[in-house]
């Protein structure tokens, strides 16, 4: 019999706090969020603490109480990792670190690491190591003293690794190097967009984990890596697509989250370019999470952000067959009927049905349910782009000939 594979989670505690701008529920679901974080990087969370403040505490970010309740649990349960939910600053980490002996790290921290483990180019490889010098160099200072960076695990991947020595100097002109790096691979990364020449180009956008990477393996017939963890896919991969003769370029990029990094934003500005560049977006909404508004509206922030929040969008509600709705019995009288209470169909009255019938389209694609309905939708969409682009293709402009002739006229 062949053994199956052990993997050893490191045992983690997160932490996070109820404050005037961040309510409990609201709290609860970043740390779901965080737990998935830290099973994706290799952690068990064993223990959620959190906390009531009017802001964080500015030495340890939560009380000195709570801090040495989080520090007796650690001792007596062997936890090696304690992450916080928002981003700790340096002075922060410093003095937590002093308090509770065990690898202390954030949400940032957090994220760098998951980016770390999962490039696998060497441009995506560069982008992850200029965001984590960047998110080091103004915790050098005692870094080192507490962290042993050989122990390996969550938050110890990347730079630094092997260089307990590191100083500000060093990282800085590591990060004049790195940057200097990517202009060269952007430099070539354009000129490889712009010899794809004038065929439209599509771009898959979403939360991390919505099923971008599925829906580009079944519409492009490509091999995208594909997992049921966040961050799967970090470099960006452009396929040919062609429906009814109809050819265009298809991308799925990576994943955006709730708060991002903008060290991340920043060193992936070229894999970002490919939805600046794109001519249509696919924005991909996992309708089966409870938060899919909230990602929602996080994904068109960071649209914003990088200024390509004016393109031309579809909604494509993804994982239909695994979305599931609280019941009301016909009797029950008491209980008020809420969003987590409405179907499907009760969902598309909603706000959805403004954004427009031809915008919005609800499938599965691991089921491949309305696959034909989204086909033709993108299709039509595509179709529109290329005529706009080329007025007189034949295959796409029945009347192109009549429109020349009016034009000669």
């Amino acid at each position: 019999m062949l053994e199956k594979e052990v993997i050893n989670f490191e045992k983690t505690a997160i932490v996070g706090i109820v404050t005037q701008s961040q309510s409990e529920e609201k709290l609860h679901e970043y740390l779901d969020e965080l737990e998935f974080l830290t099973f994706t990087a290799g952690g068990e969370v064993i223990k959620r603490f959190s906390q009531k403040m009017e802001r964080p505490n500015p030495k340890t970010f939560v009380g000195t109480g709570k801090i040495d309740e989080i520090n007796l649990f650690v001792k007596e349960n062997g936890i090696s990792t304690v992450i916080f939910d928002d981003e700790l600053t340096p002075s922060q980490q410093k003095n937590i670190s002093r308090i509770i002996d065990a690898k202390i790290l954030d949400r940032t921290n957090l994220i760098l690491d998951i980016f770390a483990q999962r490039a696998e180019t060497s441009y995506a490889r560069t982008q992850v190591e200029l965001a984590q010098c960047i998110y080091l160099l103004p915790r050098l200072s005692g870094l080192w003293t507490h962290l042993e960076r050989q122990k390996g695990g969550i938050g110890m991947r990347g730079p630094g690794e092997t260089e307990i020595e590191t100083d500000r100097r060093i990282v800085r002109d590591r990060i004049s190097l790195l940057k200097d790096k990517i202009k060269t691979i952007d430099k070539q990364m354009s000129i490889q967009r712009s010899n794809r020449g004038a065929m439209v180009r599509v771009a898959l956008v979403g939360y991390t984990n919505v099923g971008k990477s599925t829906l580009m393996n079944a519409v492009g017939k490509s091999e995208v890596f594909v997992e049921n963890k966040l961050f799967a896919t970090l470099d960006t991969t452009v396929r040919k697509v062609v429906i009814k003769n109809l050819p265009f370029l298809l991308s799925d990029t990576v994943g955006f989250i709730r708060k991002l990094p903008t060290q991340l934003v920043d060193s992936f500005k070229s894999t970002l370019d490919e939805v600046r560049e794109a001519d249509l977006l696919l924005h991909v909404v996992d309708i089966s999470h409870p938060d899919f508004e909230d990602h929602i509206d996080s994904v068109n922030q960071i649209l914003q952000d990088i200024k390509a929040h004016e393109k031309p969008v579809i909604m494509v509600f993804n994982k239909i067959d695994a979305y599931k709705h609280l019941t009301i019995e016909e009797d029950d009288l008491i209980t008020e009927k809420t969003r987590k209470h409405w179907t499907l169909d009760e969902w598309k009255q909603t706000w959805m049905s403004n954004v427009g019938h031809d915008k919005t389209l609800f499938i599965s694609a691991t089921q491949k349910q309305n696959f034909e309905e989204f086909r033709e939708m993108v299709y039509e969409a595509v179709r529109q782009i290329h005529i706009t682009r080329f007025p007189y293709n034949k295959f796409l402009y029945p009347d192109y000939k009549d429109a020349i002739e009016k034009e000669e006229e």
